[in-house]
């Protein structure tokens, strides 16, 4: 994912001089919700660690705590807004929206703790324990809930931000088809300026056709005229870092935001620091580790010894149908490529007629795949149980045995077959760099439905930017896209 800097305007440029910051507000329903959430975390608490004073209607059950925790919530609701949680411009996309919550959250907790304890105020030990996780929890929830409806919204077409493109056609075009292929970043471009293209051309950006409207020296003007919100610059401008300063400062006057396009693509944004050199934000990218990992290679283990033990009893009964379906065998090996090109036998659950190798050639013309990828949706050598096997996923489950052998992972690139790593060029190989997996970014963001550019931007992506966690949130995708059955034919 490209990376975006909004620019920041100096306090002492003549653009701020006299005039307060245009600040984007915090949606209302946002705040109600977080009111409500912490007021219900609350209410349970009190009922849950004073059960039988309250039953008994005593009027001293838990007063202290009914007292103050009106007040943790003042409290509470302040830090979320002074850490801005519910700034639109971190609303519905990423994780910074999260990490200022827990931020906020546990520095309310110390802040009760420390005035408590300066005040000499007797709170219940139990009813902290109780009231502060859960009310995390509600606020995540909460979080969770309007950011799905948002990017439903927005995968719709609304509640998007209007944004004009700016800088040659070959970044206008990368930039825009990213921009495009992501509505819930909450950016629609609706016109595209550049040098490189005459007024009145349309430019295809993955689908969305927008017409060029003028070159760059016209960009304050058609920023107004088109009514836009933002302005995105892709790449270099004519007239560099100086004019890029300047332009910054011409639409702040007018309420429009600057947001700059970083040149680095697929990074992630945990690979990245700022660097400050006399004003100047230097971003320095971490060199990745492509090295075996001991917690990954335990999670492999444990989770492929467990799912083996716990799944026997599938396992067999797989095997009974598929054997009585065409009397033929119960495993497909096929060879695969792991990492550092090292060739393996992956196990799967036989879903094709016997013969299906044999045939490849004479389905050729019927290769619904891009690329050196072979896929049909109705491909004829498919099974009766084969196909509900596919739709399923359950084909794939024999491949834990691999996971714990070592030659695959739990999470990892789609391991390639000997041909098309034979066809990988511009860098396709690094993909190699580390262990494949049963299921990765491929698998939860459409599978065989990606075409093989797509495939390869994934799998890349995710070798650059491993991390613990997030092989753990491609776990928990990976449930309910195998239950959606998205591009698995």
């Amino acid at each position: 994912m490209s990376l975006a800097l909004r620019t920041t305007i100096a306090p002492d440029t003549p653009a701020t001089v006299g005039r307060k910051p245009r600040r984007a507000s915090s949606p209302p329903v946002t705040t109600v919700l977080d009111l409500a959430l912490l007021l219900v975390a609350f209410t349970v608490a009190h009922v849950l660690r004073f059960p039988s004073e309250l039953s008994r209607g005593s009027v001293d059950a838990g007063w202290v705590e009914f007292v103050v925790a009106p007040a943790i919530v003042v409290v509470w609701m302040t830090l979320l807004s002074l850490f801005r949680t519910r700034d639109p411009r971190i609303t519905g996309v990423g994780g910074d929206e999260y990490r200022r919550l827990l931020t906020a959250s546990l520095l309310t907790g110390a802040a009760v703790a420390v005035i408590a304890y300066g005040t000499n105020v007797d709170i219940a030990r139990g009813y902290v324990a109780i009231a502060f996780p859960l009310g995390l929890l509600f606020l995540a929830i909460g979080r969770k809930a309007l950011r799905t409806a948002l990017v439903r919204r927005r995968a719709r077409g609304e509640r998007l931000q209007e944004v004009l493109l700016v800088g040659d056609a070959d970044d206008v075009r990368y930039v825009g088809r990213r921009i495009a292929a992501t509505p819930t970043a909450g950016y629609r471009v609706c016109a595209v300026v550049t040098d490189c293209a005459p007024t009145g051309a349309e430019l295809d950006l993955d689908g969305a056709v927008v017409p060029v409207v003028g070159g760059i020296d016209d960009v304050l003007d058609l920023a107004r005229t088109q009514g836009v919100s933002a302005v995105v610059v892709a790449g270099a401008v004519r007239g560099g870092h100086e004019r890029l300063r300047r332009l910054g400062w011409q639409l702040e006057e007018h309420g429009v935001e600057l947001v700059v396009s970083s040149p680095l693509a697929d990074i992630a944004a945990g690979r990245v620091h700022e660097r400050p050199v006399d004003g100047l934000p230097l971003m320095h990218v971490e060199t990745p580790d492509y090295r075996r990992r001991i917690g990954k290679r335990a999670l492999d283990v444990l989770g492929a010894g467990l799912g083996l033990l716990l799944l026997a009893p599938v396992f067999a009964v797989i095997a009974l149908v598929i054997r009585a379906d065409d009397h033929g065998p119960v495993f497909f090996r096929q060879t695969r490529v792991g990492r550092g090109g090292q060739e393996f036998s992956i196990l799967k659950f036989r879903t094709m007629c016997t013969d299906a190798e044999a045939r490849v050639a004479a389905l050729d013309q019927a290769n619904e795949g891009s690329g050196p990828l072979f896929k049909m949706k109705d491909d004829p050598r498919v099974t009766r149980v084969g196909s509900f096997l596919r739709r399923t996923s359950l084909d794939e489950l024999p491949q834990l045995w691999n996971v714990l052998t070592g030659s695959m992972s739990l999470v990892g690139p789609r391991p390639a077959l000997p041909r098309e790593v034979a066809l990988y060029e511009d860098f396709a190989d690094r993909r190699l760099l580390v262990t494949p997996g049963i299921t990765g970014l491929w698998q939860v963001s459409g599978r065989s439905d990606l075409d093989w550019v797509d495939g390869v931007r994934l799998d890349l992506h995710y070798v650059e930017n491993w991390s613990f966690a997030h092989d753990v949130v491609i776990l928990a995708r990976t449930i309910p896209s195998v239950l959606r059955s998205r591009g698995a034919y």
